[in-house]
């Protein structure tokens, strides 16, 4: 089955979705849709999406076929008029069918209730006394150290075991299997201390041309911000911020192609994936910025190189310690090592992250 092409759009009353299927025979489709689930097979397409409020049946829905684009446009009536459907460009999490996880959790608990007395005591009789058994070995020390976890919500470990020789030009931590949080941070603060050049410093600080140049460069996402905040001066209804997104069918089809992925995070995890994300931010509009949008072949190093999230799979607690490490950062590895490059990489992560996740997937 096909996956189409497909947009959603909406009025105070109603929910519109149209979708593209330009070799499907028209004589022959169906339409479900119930609360949140919409369903539509026209062969060879299917289409599944989690709708991000409730729809209804109740004699007002329309239909049409525009037979010279091929285009289905489906008029849907909303369970409670006047609802505003947040994410409707998100396609990926709707395409997501309710309730799907990719990450289920290594150990699982089983209520006592159950488990029946009856099944405990068959346990007992299957065991296999006949297992066989291997003679005693003694394990070294170092094969007795546990792993230290690292990466997307702090959740990984092993990984670099085998790959050091490969990675060695990726991450600045060595061994990161067997150094601890506490560790990796101490030889982080070293590394920067060895790296800051004082003379390097003072000289973008008194000859400071190329810095201004760059700080008066205005991202990709300046002019969305000033149509936002201009919205919310004349209306604090979510529809004007919502308006300020389109897709061009470009990113409508990588937005499709992407994976959609949840995990099973807990508190401490979930605060991870924050905090690392303006950890990334930081560096990624730091860059934008001193290349004005340009990228080059240094552009993936310098992101790497001021984020400790990615160099030294560094872990954080609050956002203050996030942002003092980038500040060392800018000032000890990038060309230029401004302090009000600092301080413009920040307010531009602010800007990015009250524009919300939408905005985010417009990044290139």
């Amino acid at each position: 089955m096909l996956t189409p092409a497909f947009d959603l759009s909406q009025d105070p009353d109603f929910l519109t979705i149209s979708i593209r299927v330009p070799y499907a025979r028209v004589s022959e489709f169906d339409v479900y849709f119930k609360g949140v689930d919409f369903k539509f097979y026209a062969k060879p397409y299917f289409l599944r999406l989690t709708l991000p409020g409730r729809i209804i049946e109740n004699g007002s829905e329309q239909g049409s076929y525009d037979a010279d684009k091929g285009i289905f446009t489906i008029q849907l009536p909303k369970e409670t008029p006047g609802q505003h459907f947040e994410g409707l460009n998100m396609l990926t999490a709707l395409l997501a069918p309710r309730k799907s996880r990719t990450a289920k959790p290594l150990v699982e608990e089983i209520g006592t209730s159950e488990v029946s007395e009856e099944g405990v005591e068959d346990d007992d009789e299957e065991f296999d006394w006949e297992i066989e058994q291997f003679p005693y070995n003694e394990v070294s020390e170092s094969a007795l150290n546990p792993q230290y976890h690292y990466g997307f919500g702090d959740l990984r470990s092993g990984v670099f075991q085998r790959l050091q020789d490969e990675f060695s030009d990726v991450i600045d931590i060595k061994d990161p299997d067997f150094t601890p949080a506490a560790e990796r941070r101490r030889k982080r603060l070293a590394a920067e201390l060895a790296k800051f050049d004082p003379d390097h410093y003072l000289a973008d600080f008194f000859e400071d041309e190329a810095v201004e140049q760059v700080l008066k460069y205005n991202p990709w996402w300046t002019d969305m911000y000033s149509k936002m905040m201009a919205s919310l001066g004349k209306s604090q209804e979510q529809e004007n911020h919502a308006a300020l997104v389109s897709f061009s069918e470009e990113e409508k089809y990588q937005l499709r192609k992407f994976v959609n992925k949840s995990y099973l995070l807990g508190k401490r995890a979930h605060r991870q994936v924050y905090y690392s994300l303006i950890d990334i931010l930081l560096a990624y509009c730091y860059e934008t910025r001193v290349t004005e949008g340009e990228k080059n072949v240094e552009s993936a190093w310098n992101i790497r190189k001021l984020s400790p999230t990615l160099c030294w799979f560094e872990t954080w607690t609050n956002v203050h310690e996030i942002l003092v490490s980038f500040g060392r950062r800018v000032l000890c590895y990038p060309l230029y090592r401004h302090f009000k490059l600092v301080t413009k990489a920040c307010r531009d992560t602010i800007k990015l992250l009250q524009l919300g996740k939408i905005l985010l997937c417009l990044q290139h």
